[in-house]
């Protein structure tokens, strides 16, 4: 018998997330170990008169990267702009049985791939901000997922499943008032036009003046949980020092450091994993900030080395190198969008044009 849970997921992600439409044409990926969620999701697009097509995820990345001569890791594969192109609908499951995988792999034979890859990367945030693109990533809970998260599985299937509110009577009512909500916290930054961070380690000014601000109520992530937008390209100005470690294809560089001048970083420093950081900044347009995001969500109460849920964290804020989201005005363009979490619950404030509107992990704003 299928975990309610589970059903209740597919039919928020189905009916509230994306909205799938009679005719639409869905794309489910995942692999085998999510079958029980493929299985419920493509019931529930059937049901909406919609078109689902499930793409199976096979675990053969590692062979990839590990036998790939230059071409090979430089070819792009036509099924990938296919789907970019033509797909209604993305739902993504993230289920990975081994994050791990590329621990070992050069970093630079990562960044080849995430360099030639550039344009589906592109198209799909155009697509995205046309409208013509929805798209959900939603998570399975699978052992290996749980050992990262220092959890049983029982443990971490409840916290998987609460941080989507999907073990409440009715989850769209929840994300409905979540939504609501946070709106309010967009209408007030989207007056701002200098942000100002401060914390341990941290001082970060950038400017924001007619960027949008996004509201993330569950309709990209699931969980969901921020507020972000893109700032200025060149306006970023002073350091910030992450506390949780940023992940690249499952390898953790430990202890980020960066320093900024007019947008751009001008020092970068990893207690571990430094080679792979200054790799990623060697991307062109990893060197700017094409997101800031103000974490929401305070049922996701620990770090789980699963940025789906970390950067959602409810006291925290993120920071992505590289990419912007083309709707919120943002306009870096890069082959990565990549996310580092900051704590903010202690001696930390955020200011909007001098006004302070987040303290120790607390918005002030009535």
């Amino acid at each position: 018998m299928v975990d309610s849970r589970i059903e209740n997921l597919a039919k928020l992600c189905v009916q509230y997330s994306v909205e799938v439409k009679p005719k639409e044409k869905v794309f489910i990926q995942g692999n085998a170990l999510a079958l029980p969620l493929i299985k419920e999701l493509y019931r529930e697009c059937l049901l909406g008169g919609a078109y689902p097509i499930v793409m199976p995820s096979l675990d053969v990345e590692y062979l990839f990267f590990k036998y790939a001569k230059e071409d090979q890791l430089r070819f792009v594969p036509p099924l990938q702009k296919f789907l970019t192109k033509e797909a209604d609908v993305a739902i993504n499951i993230s289920c990975e049985p081994n994050p791990k995988r590329l621990t070992n792999i050069n970093p630079e034979k990562i960044a080849i791939v995430r360099t030639s890859r550039k344009e589906i990367m592109e198209t799909f945030l155009r697509r995205s901000a046309q409208g013509k693109l929805k798209w959900v990533v939603l998570p399975y809970p699978i052992n290996n997922q749980a050992q990262e998260a220092a959890m049983s599985l029982e443990e971490y299937e409840d916290f998987v499943f609460s941080s989507c509110l999907v073990d409440k009577k009715d989850p769209l009512t929840e994300w409905k008032k979540i939504d609501k909500n946070q709106e309010k916290i967009c209408e007030f930054l989207n007056r701002a036009d200098k942000i100002h961070i401060m914390g341990e380690n941290t001082d970060l000014l950038l400017r924001v003046k007619n960027r949008k601000w996004i509201n993330c109520s569950g309709k990209l992530n699931m969980p969901d949980g921020e507020v972000f937008t893109g700032p200025l390209e060149n306006s970023a100005n002073g350091t910030v020092r992450f506390t949780y470690p940023g992940i690249v294809a499952g390898r953790e560089v430990e202890d980020i450091a960066l320093t900024f001048k007019d947008g751009k970083v001008v020092k970068a420093t990893a207690v571990k994993g430094d080679e792979l950081l200054q790799q990623m900044l060697k991307i062109k347009g990893a060197d700017r900030i094409g997101e800031i995001a103000i974490g929401t969500n305070y049922g996701i109460t620990q770090f789980s080395k699963n940025m789906l849920f970390d950067e959602k964290m409810g006291g925290t804020i993120h920071m992505a190198l590289g990419a912007s989201y083309p709707e919120s005005g943002g306009l870096n363009k890069a082959a990565i969008h990549w996310d580092i979490v900051k704590d903010m619950k202690k001696e930390a404030e955020i200011y909007a044009d001098n006004k302070l509107f987040y303290k120790n992990g607390k918005f002030l704003i009535k």
